[in-house]
C-alpha cells in the first residue's frame, strides 16, 4: 500500500481556491485516520500529530459542513474512529418514535390499531413500556384518528429519559421549567394519572399555543399552564416536590434534525447559554421542597458538550451544597465524564447519563439527577441562608427601571 503523505502547505493554499471534490477529502479523512490509529509506524519522519489532527479537523469541516469551533469542540469528545461515527450519525435521521399516552390507551391496543392501518412499528426497547418506533406508514402518523383523539404522542425517544428520571409520583406537586411542546408535561400527567399539579412553564409565548393544545388533546386535567422566565422561580412559586428541568442548549445533539447547529454555534452563543442554564439549574433548585420524600431535580439538555452538561451540573453542586446526585435510574447511557481534558469533576458525575445518535440511536442527550438534602445551606459555622433563585431576573428589573427614571 502506498504511504500516505499529507498535502504541503502550499497545496492547502492551492485546495482553498480550488477544493477536492468530497470522495478525494473522504478518503484523505480515512487515510489520516489510518496513520493517526499507528502513529509511529506510519508518519512521516518530519510531521508532528497535531499536523495530522489539523488537517483532518479542516477536511472534516469541509467535508461534513461544520464550522472549525465546533468541530474542533465536538472532535475532543471521542476516539478519532468514533468522532467519525459520530458525524455520520447526524447526516441520518433519527427513528420516528411515538409516546402511548397511558391516559387514554394501552400500548398493545395502539399499537395494534395502527397497524391495522398499515404502520411497521416495533417497541422503542425494554427501557420504556410507552414506546413505540415507526419504521414506516401509508398514512401520515400526526393525522391518524388515533393521534386526534391523544392516544399517542408524536415525541423522540431521547426526551422519555429525563421523565424516567424524574418518576413523578401521584399527588405530587411537579414543575416543568421549560415545558414546550408538552411531551414531557404530558408524560408526567399521565404517570401521576392526572392527579396532584403539573406546573407547566415556559418563556416562550409562542411555543405555549402547541403545549395548551397537546394538553387538552391529551386528555390531560393536572396542568397549570404558565409564561415565565424560568430564573423567576421560586418567586413566582415553589416547594415542589420534584422538578424537571430540560434547558435551553446549543443542539448539538440534534444536528440529525437541525444541520444549521453545523454553522451558527460559536463561543458567543456556549458562553451565553452556559450562564443561562447555571441561572436556571440554581433556580430549579431552589424551586425544590427538600422537606419532600421526594425532593428532587432533574437537569437534561439535547447538547452533547461538557460545557452545558458536567460543567453545569458542577456548577450547582458548588453553588448548592445542599444537594448531591444520584442515580438516575436509566439502565443504559453512557457515564458523565469525572475528568476531560485535564479539567476534574466532582466524582459523583458518574452517576449522570450521556446518550449519542452512534451508540444508542437516539438524539445526543445529557441526564443528571438531584435530591435535595435540606431548605438551608450552611455558609458560615454559625450561619445559614434559604437561596431563592439565581437573582438574574431581579437585576434586570432594577436595571430597567433605572432606564425609566
Amino acid at each position: 500500500r502506498e504511504a500516505f503523505s499529507l498535502p504541503t502547505p502550499e497545496q492547502v493554499e492551492a485546495e482553498q481556491q480550488d477544493p477536492l471534490d468530497l470522495v478525494q477529502v473522504q478518503l484523505r479523512i480515512q487515510e489520516i485516520i489510518r496513520v493517526l490509529n499507528n502513529f509511529a509506524m506510519l508518519r512521516e519522519p518530519e510531521r508532528s500529530r497535531a499536523e495530522y489532527m489539523e488537517q483532518l479537523q479542516r477536511d472534516m469541516c469541509y467535508y461534513y459542513g461544520y464550522n472549525e469551533y465546533l468541530m474542533d469542540k465536538l472532535l475532543q469528545l471521542f476516539p478519532i474512529n468514533e468522532a467519525v461515527e459520530f458525524f455520520e450519525a447526524n447526516e441520518t435521521a433519527r427513528p420516528v418514535t411515538v409516546r402511548t399516552n397511558t391516559l387514554k390507551a394501552r400500548r398493545r391496543d395502539l399499537a395494534q390499531a395502527l397497524i391495522n392501518r398499515g404502520v411497521n412499528l416495533d417497541p422503542i426497547g425494554k427501557w420504556t413500556k410507552v414506546g413505540l418506533t415507526v419504521f414506516d406508514s401509508p398514512v401520515p402518523i400526526g393525522a391518524t384518528p388515533e393521534y386526534m383523539a391523544g392516544h399517542y404522542m408524536i415525541q423522540a425517544a431521547s426526551s422519555f429519559l429525563p421523565v424516567v428520571a424524574l418518576a413523578p409520583m401521584e399527588n405530587e406537586r411537579v414543575l416543568d421549567m421549560s415545558a414546550a411542546p408538552g411531551g414531557k408535561t404530558t408524560y408526567c400527567a399521565a404517570l401521576m394519572k392526572n392527579t396532584g399539579l403539573v406546573v407547566a412553564n415556559d418563556a416562550n409565548r409562542e411555543r405555549q399555543r402547541a403545549l395548551v393544545a397537546n394538553i387538552h388533546r391529551l386528555g390531560v386535567s393536572n396542568a397549570l399552564v404558565c409564561n415565565y422566565d424560568g430564573r423567576e422561580f421560586p418567586q413566582v412559586m415553589g416547594g415542589f416536590d420534584r422538578v424537571l428541568l430540560d434547558a435551553p442548549c446549543s443542539g448539538t445533539g440534534v444536528i440529525s434534525k437541525d444541520a444549521s447547529v453545523k454553522t451558527n454555534k460559536g463561543p458567543d452563543d456556549f458562553s451565553m447559554l452556559t450562564t443561562l442554564q447555571k441561572e436556571l439549574i440554581l433556580s430549579a433548585i431552589d424551586s425544590a421542597n427538600a422537606d419532600s420524600s421526594a425532593g428532587v431535580i432533574v437537569y437534561s439538555t439535547c447538547s452533547v458538550t461538557v460545557d452545558e452538561n458536567e460543567a453545569v451540573v458542577e456548577y450547582a453542586l458548588s453553588r448548592r451544597p445542599n444537594i448531591r446526585l444520584v442515580d438516575t435510574g436509566l439502565g443504559f447511557g453512557r457515564p458523565g465524564f469525572t475528568s476531560y481534558r485535564g479539567r476534574s469533576f466532582h466524582k459523583s458525575m458518574s452517576l449522570t447519563r450521556r446518550f449519542y445518535p452512534h451508540a444508542h440511536n437516539m438524539d445526543g442527550f445529557f441526564v443528571a439527577k438531584f435530591k435535595k438534602l435540606s431548605t438551608k445551606m450552611q455558609i458560615e459555622d454559625n450561619q445559614f441562608v434559604v437561596p431563592t433563585g439565581s437573582g438574574a431576573t431581579l437585576k434586570q428589573r432594577k436595571k430597567k427601571k433605572k432606564r425609566g427614571n
